[in-house]
């Protein structure tokens, strides 16, 4: 006697994995395919094999967008000790706590674009930042800041870091408070000062959080975009100096509507990510053993 079966649970699973071909699986098939062709958006794709990877290993900008987006990750660990003291200062029962760190999670909730335009408008050759230098002896001449290419990727990185502070920090903050005050009683009375407290208590309690936060940012710092974007006026800065992997690919597909030459690109930007994530989930279980 044959099973009959039931069709209820496929009608609710329907509308999600339909929501997942259409806008996950589709994009993903077709960008594969879209790599192996000379497309440029307008006319139908023309299948050119392997060109756009031979091409895409010869380009002296894709290397170059590599090794920035490479560099970029220094923000992690940056962001990871800058968050952990953060937190540790906010985690204290003082008048006012709460809104220092309301005040520190501001420029989450600016959002990416706001805040660059902002900043760049901040380091503009007449803007407050050589405004205030000038007006206090420390600059005869106004720097050029987003004109010069040795500071178009720290500029990005800095404002990297000063978004995500606030954001990171609440984390490590959650961690900070689900420590047990015992911990730290039991450490004062094993002789430990301040600093001691906290490498010894702090540190192992928030080992959770500091590895997702490595996981989160380092992937956030592979395919930055928005900051890059708006400092630069979305030129990549002088000489390519801030174009990075997100950016080339940005640029390539629909700056210059070379969507086949862009597919390639995101198949390697995919493959890096890949093995970033793989990478972070086997610290992560390496983390769960040790507990």
């Amino acid at each position: 006697m044959t099973k009959k079966l039931n069709l209820t649970p496929y009608l609710f699973l329907a509308p999600a994995l339909l929501v997942i071909g259409v806008f996950i699986l589709y994009p993903i098939f077709a960008v594969v395919y879209y790599s192996f062709t000379d497309f440029n958006i307008v006319t139908p794709p023309v299948w050119t094999g392997l060109k756009n990877y031979t091409q895409l290993f010869q380009d002296d900008v894709f290397w170059l967008a590599l090794r920035n987006s490479f560099i970029y990750l220094l923000v992690t660990p940056i962001l990871i000790i800058l968050c952990i003291l953060l937190a540790i200062a906010v985690n204290r029962k003082l008048p006012g706590i709460n809104a220092f760190r309301a005040i520190y999670y501001v420029p989450v909730i600016s959002g990416s674009i706001a805040v660059g335009y902002a900043w760049r408008m901040l380091f503009d050759t007449n803007g407050l930042i050589n405004g205030v230098l000038l007006s206090t002896g420390l600059l005869q001449e106004p720097i050029q800041w987003l004109a010069e290419p040795a500071l178009t990727l720290p500029l990005a990185m800095s404002l990297t870091i000063w978004l995500g502070l606030g954001f990171y920090m609440m984390i490590f903050l959650a961690g900070l408070q689900n420590i047990p005050e015992e911990l730290y009683d039991a450490a004062l009375i094993d002789g430990c000062n301040a600093f001691q407290k906290h490498w010894n208590v702090s540190l192992p309690g928030l080992r959770p959080q500091i590895v997702f936060v490595a996981v989160i940012s380092s992937l956030a710092a592979i395919e930055v975009f928005n900051e890059i974007y708006t400092l630069t006026g979305g030129l990549g800065g002088i000489l390519n100096s801030g174009v990075t992997m997100v950016f080339y690919l940005w640029k390539q597909a629909f700056r210059l509507q070379h969507a086949g030459y862009a597919s390639a690109l995101a198949i390697v930007l995919l493959v890096i990510t890949l093995l970033f994530s793989v990478f972070n989930i086997r610290s992560l279980e390496r983390g769960s053993e040790q507990d």
